[in-house]
């Protein structure tokens, strides 16, 4: 039985990635993957791609696509951010010295980002940013249970499990038009019942938005989905950003509320 850590929406938040990494650790999980926005926000996007780039896999999410073209739909903060961290990944460290045989850091970055697949499928799981009809872009939202034409549509391209991120409010989404939080599933969600379907939104690591300022991610057992909330040390990437003009020191302190 594979164990799965599930990670997305990290926003350049290495000291986020970095705790969360090191729970993971205590879990004996088998691989680690992402499910997009490993940049955007925050402010160590390379060093956040170095960590990913060795996970199982990572899928595309809109930041990371908005720093290769130009983004639509930000908001002015956002594009700032997102145009400062493409300066970042078009300038940073290059090659090894002396080893011009080397592709420089930047460009196996872009390459990495370039490559991303927008979807991610094992069987009957699927593994998307936004959601299974707009895998890069489409939020899904908690009040969308409101929605029934919305949610028939996305469940009926569901196979058995769409694990999510994007809205950065952790969750899971039932047929039954239920949005159940990770608090009321403390000992994990059974999943097991292959005929069953449901939405998995796995949170945010370097950004969460649920009023709850903790890092998230989700272990997938292939039986169970297990939440994880994690503290990290939100003052040390507040001053990081307020270290970057370029960034707004909003994206910083929005942190410290969750939102």
């Amino acid at each position: 039985m594979t164990r799965t850590a599930i990670l997305s929406d990290i926003h350049g938040n290495l000291t986020a990635l970095q705790a969360v990494l090191a729970h993971v650790q205590t879990q004996q999980v088998d691989r680690i993957v992402c499910l997009g926005d490993v940049v955007g926000y925050g402010p160590q996007p390379c060093e956040c791609l170095d960590v990913v780039m060795e996970f199982g896999f990572c899928v595309l999410g809109n930041h990371d696509s908005s720093a290769l073209f130009d983004p639509e739909g930000f908001n002015a903060a956002a594009e700032q951010a997102i145009f400062w961290t493409r300066s970042k990944l078009e300038n940073h460290a290059g090659a090894a010295a002396g080893d011009d045989q080397q592709p420089s850091a930047s460009r196996r970055r872009l390459d990495f980002l370039c490559g991303l697949p927008r979807t991610i499928r094992e069987e009957n799981v699927l593994f998307v940013h936004g959601s299974p009809r707009g895998p890069t872009n489409e939020y899904v939202m908690p009040e969308d249970i409101q929605n029934s034409k919305k949610m028939e549509k996305l469940f009926s391209l569901v196979p058995h499990l769409c694990f999510q991120g994007h809205t950065h409010v952790p969750g899971i989404f039932t047929t039954d038009l239920n949005f159940i939080r990770p608090g009321e599933v403390p000992e994990g969600y059974d999943v097991s019942d292959p005929s069953a379907r449901l939405m998995i939104n796995v949170g945010s690591v370097g950004q969460p938005r649920d009023l709850d300022p903790r890092s998230c991610y989700v272990i997938y057992d292939q039986q169970q989905v297990f939440f994880h909330r994690v503290e990290y040390d939100i003052e040390d990437t507040i001053a990081k950003i307020e270290a970057e003009t370029e960034l707004d020191n909003f994206l910083g302190y929005r942190l410290r509320d969750g939102r």
